[in-house]
C-alpha cells in the first residue's frame, strides 16, 4: 500500500466531526489484524483503548519499551490488561542499555538525546509497523504547538502506513472527564505534575504555564521523540 492507494482527503472529510468510537470502529472494521495502536500509556491512549476494549479487544495494541520507563508506568500496563480484558505488545529495541553506553558512552539521553530516542523508539516502531498498513495514536491538538493541526487522518510516509488520530479535536479537559466517568485507570505521576510522561531520565512535572508536553526534554529544545515525524 501507497498514498496513492487511499484518499485521506476524502477520510478527513468524513470523519472530522465524528466521535472517536466511529472512527475506530471503521478503523477496525476497514484494516482488521493491519492495524495497530501504539500508547505511551498517557490519559489519551487510555481512553482509546478503552474505546477498542468495547469494539475488538483483540485489536492489536502495544507499547515502546525503552527499558527506561517509570516503574509507575509499568505498573499501570498490568492494571490496563486486567481491567480492559486487551493484551499489550512490548516492543522493544535490539540495542541492551549497556551495549547503547558501550557504543555511545554513559547516559545518551543526556548528550544527545535524538540518537537515543532513534534507538530506543523510532527504529523498533518501524520494525514492528513494517507488515501493517494503519496504526492508531493518540495525539491530540492541543497538547503542543507542533501537533495544533494534526487531522485525523494522514499518510505516514516514514513507516509507510496510514496515521488514524481518533482524539486530535479532544481536549485535555475531554480525555480526563472520559478517564473518571468510566472509572479507568491512570499513570498515577498525573497526580504529581506530570502531564506527559516519556523516559524517567527525560521527563520533569510541566513547567507552570508551559504546554502540557513541556515537561519533556526539559533544558533542551527537543519537543519530540521522532515517532511522528511524517
Amino acid at each position: 500500500m501507497n498514498a496513492s492507494d487511499i484518499n485521506i482527503d476524502k477520510l478527513n472529510q468524513l470523519f472530522e466531526n465524528s466521535d472517536a468510537g466511529t472512527v475506530l470502529h471503521w478503523t477496525i472494521k476497514e484494516y482488521k489484524q493491519d492495524l495497530a495502536m501504539s500508547t505511551g500509556f498517557g490519559v489519551s491512549g487510555i481512553v482509546l483503548m478503552h474505546h477498542i476494549s468495547l469494539i475488538d479487544p483483540r485489536t492489536n495494541i502495544f507499547y515502546l519499551d525503552t527499558g527506561l520507563l517509570f516503574d509507575e508506568t509499568y505498573k499501570l500496563i498490568d492494571q490496563l490488561e486486567e481491567q480492559l480484558g486487551i493484551h499489550l505488545t512490548r516492543v522493544r529495541t535490539d540495542v541492551p542499555l549497556d551495549e547503547q553506553a558501550r557504543l555511545y558512552g554513559e547516559k545518551l539521553w543526556e548528550t544527545d538525546p535524538d540518537t537515543c530516542c532513534h534507538i530506543r523508539k523510532v527504529l523498533p516502531l518501524q520494525r514492528y509497523l513494517k507488515d501493517k498498513k494503519a496504526w492508531v495514536t493518540g495525539i491530540r491538538r492541543d497538547q503542543s504547538a507542533s501537533r495544533r493541526n494534526t487531522p485525523v487522518f494522514q499518510w505516514n510516509e516514514s513507516n509507510q502506513v496510514v496515521k488514524i488520530n481518533p482524539l486530535a479535536g479532544w481536549t485535555e479537559e475531554e480525555v480526563w472527564s472520559y478517564v473518571k466517568r468510566h472509572s479507568l485507570p491512570y499513570n498515577e505521576l498525573h497526580e504529581r505534575g506530570y502531564t506527559s510522561i516519556g523516559c524517567f531520565p527525560c521527563t520533569r512535572p510541566a513547567k507552570q504555564g508551559g504546554d502540557l508536553r513541556s515537561g519533556r526534554w526539559a533544558g533542551t529544545m527537543k519537543t519530540e521523540c521522532g515517532l511522528h515525524r511524517n
